[in-house]
Parts: structure tokens; sequence; C-alpha cells
């Protein structure tokens, strides 16, 4: 028997998801430096509410994808707990798990490769409908159409592939197949650094327009921190693995307290040419550190101009409460 295909979404109370002290890590392999692990995620823990946009910045290889899909268990954690609607995912196998993803949905960085080029348009965004046995036929099709429609697409299109489809298009079939189960958490993983300019204002306002009318949860990855400032209610700065700072937008925005995150801020372009002209970005020397040997004490201290020793380079700092809501991670906060 056809499961019915109307999906009510939670009204849950409290926390959506709660991560709680969860390490990813990736085994180098044998040859050189055997044994060893990329420490991508390395004891992470935040929660998120539901109905909030929680943004997740960082430079590219600071393991904020990773993370997102650690939470979406596409990847194993190899440590730590990850609970959705207060149930326990890391611990969840097979079928148990399959049903819970049913109400937890993914958008992918690159429109174009996320999306199956020999499968139809209305078939990639019925996909997940069939696959939980949801609806009959007709009633997969007009549920598809709707959520087409409520995406900014041609509902008439659904015979359409792929490559028939600009960027930003196939990126709102993206958002139209993460939608179609009325999921209450969506992980956005970059999901407009691959668009031109003039498109990433319009898919930004759509994800909004979608959690006021669907009342959904959002865990939104960017490095684009002027982006993440319009769209998200709080911002989770990660850095090499670890969480640095988590406030607030306009917090982390108007009061940064670890110098990582001034760092970033210091980099975001205005849009006045004047302003632009006299805008003084904080240049960091050195490099990267590599996540398969860390630095030890704070990792940012081996390019953080306020660095003092032996503290910074000896004790790690630990993600504590610095003011009301706001905590960072920093020896030294708000000094910068």
């Amino acid at each position: 028997m056809k499961q019915q295909l109307e999906i009510v979404p939670s009204e849950r109370v409290g926390p959506l998801v709660s991560v709680t002290d969860v390490y990813k890590y990736f085994p180098t392999g044998g040859g050189f430096g055997r044994g060893a692990a990329v420490k991508a995620v390395d004891g992470v823990t935040f929660d998120i509410a539901a109905g909030e946009t929680l943004g997740l910045v960082g430079e590219s290889g600071c393991g904020k994808s990773t993370l997102g899909r650690v939470i979406m268990q596409l990847q194993p954690a190899t440590k730590g707990s990850v609970k959705f609607e207060g149930r326990e995912l890391t611990k969840m196998r097979g079928n148990e798990l399959r049903q819970v993803r049913q109400r937890m949905q993914i958008i992918f960085q690159d429109p174009y490769a996320s999306l199956n080029p020999r499968m139809t348009v209305g078939d990639i965004v019925a996909e997940p409908l069939k696959n939980f046995g949801l609806g009959n036929k007709r009633e997969r099709e007009k549920r598809v159409q709707e959520v087409m429609k409520v995406c900014g697409l041609n509902p008439n299109f659904t015979n359409r592939y792929p490559h028939e489809f600009s960027g930003g298009q196939r990126q709102r079939i993206g958002i139209a197949r993460a939608l179609v189960l009325t999921p209450s958490l969506i992980v956005a993983d970059e999901p407009i650094s691959a668009l031109d300019v003039s498109i990433q204002a319009q898919i930004v306002n759509l994800l909004e327009d979608l959690q006021n009318e669907f009342k959904l949860t959002y865990l939104f990855i960017a490095h684009d921190l002027s982006v993440v400032r319009h769209v998200s209610d709080r911002v989770a700065v990660m850095y090499l693995g670890k969480i640095v700072e988590v406030a607030s937008s306009r917090e982390v925005y108007d009061n940064p307290l670890h110098p990582y995150t001034k760092v970033l801020l210091s980099s975001i372009p205005y849009t006045d040419p004047e302003l632009e002209a006299h805008r003084k970005p904080i240049l960091l020397k050195g490099e990267i550190p590599s996540p398969i040997n860390p630095p030890k004490g704070c990792r940012f201290h081996t390019r953080c101009p306020i660095a003092q020793f032996p503290i910074c380079g000896e004790v790690e700092p630990p993600l504590e409460k610095k003011a009301d809501g706001h905590v960072a991670a920093c020896h030294f906060p708000g000094k910068l």
C-alpha cells in the first residue's frame, strides 16, 4: 500500500539538531605518514534551534562541508554525537536511518554535478517521493509541479533534461528536489558559490521565502561572509576543523571576538568605491597548517597577529561564553 503523500512539518520546540564533540578523521593510507589521518572535523559542538538558520563559515579546507555531510550521515562520524529531533543518528543503520532522512535533505554546491543528466527534471524531483513510496504516479506528478512552481520553475518543463537549464535554474531544481519531501532540516552546502553574482541574490531570496513558508531549519555553509550575514540568525566560524566563535549574526559582525573572525570580516569588499579604497584588510603571514598535523595549543596561533607565547602555542583555548549568547575560543578575545 502506498503511503499518503501529505507530509506534515515538525512542530518540535527546542534544538532540532544537537552536535556534540564530533570528530571526523580520514586515514591517509600507507606509504609516507602511515597511520596518520586528516583531522577534518576535530571536536565540534553546537545546536541548531528549530526554524533558525545557522551560518557556518571558514576558509576552503576548514572542514565545514565535511561537518555538513556528517550531520546528514552521508559520512559516518569517527566519534561524537549527532542528534536530530532528539534521536541519535550515529547509531542508526539501515531502514531506521533511511526513514529519518525523509526529514533531512541537502542542497549541493554544484547544481549540475548533483543532477543525473540522464533523468528528466520531473523524474529527478520525484525520485525522493518514489524512493519512500509516497503517493501514486498522478499524486507524485502533481506534487512535483507544485514544488517546481514554488521554486520559480515552469511546471510544464518536467520532461526537459538538466543540460537544457541555466546554472541558476539547475540550482532551483536541486532545491525543489530537497523540498519535495517537506523536510524540517536542509543542509545548504555552499548553494550559491557556483552561480553568477546576479543569480546568487535570487537563490538566497528563494531560500528565505521557502523557510518562512515551510518552517524550514537551515545549516547554511558558505565562505562568503556578506551572504551569511544576510541569511543567518547565528554564525559559527570554523578554522582547521574546530569552531572558534559562535554568536548572533549581528554580534559576530559588530563585535567579533576571535582574531580569525576579524580577519575574515576585514576581507569583505565594500560596494562603495570610496570606502573600498580606504579598506585595510588584515593580512596574515604564513600558510594554513596541515590538518594531518595541526599546531599544538590554539590552531590559529601560527598566523595570529596577537598570539602570545607560551600560552597560545601550548594551551588550547576552550570554546566558552564571553558574553550573552556569544562564545569564542581565544585566550585574548577582542584584543585585535
